[in-house]
């Protein structure tokens, strides 16, 4: 099973980006994604943005992974 993550990307260099992750910012690479842009929502797998999604999609997709960590946290 692949997991993509939700990432703002913070700064651009090249075809590097710092990406915050929710509070922790890691350096992903850009090379599939088209004119990324400071401030765009990506998915990242394994250190690279794969898709570049619209805020709401990724605001819901931060909600719905927290509510997991919740309910994880309970058991």
């Amino acid at each position: 099973m692949c997991l993509a993550v939700v990432a703002q990307l913070k700064e651009i260099k090249e075809n590097i980006a710092v990406a915050d992750f929710g509070g922790l910012t890691q350096e992903i690479r850009l090379d599939l994604i088209e004119e990324p842009k400071v401030d765009d929502w990506v998915l990242v797998h394994t250190g690279f943005a794969i898709q570049r999604i619209d805020e709401k999609e990724a605001l819901e997709m931060i909600k719905i992974m927290n509510e997991i960590a919740e309910i994880n946290e309970a058991a």
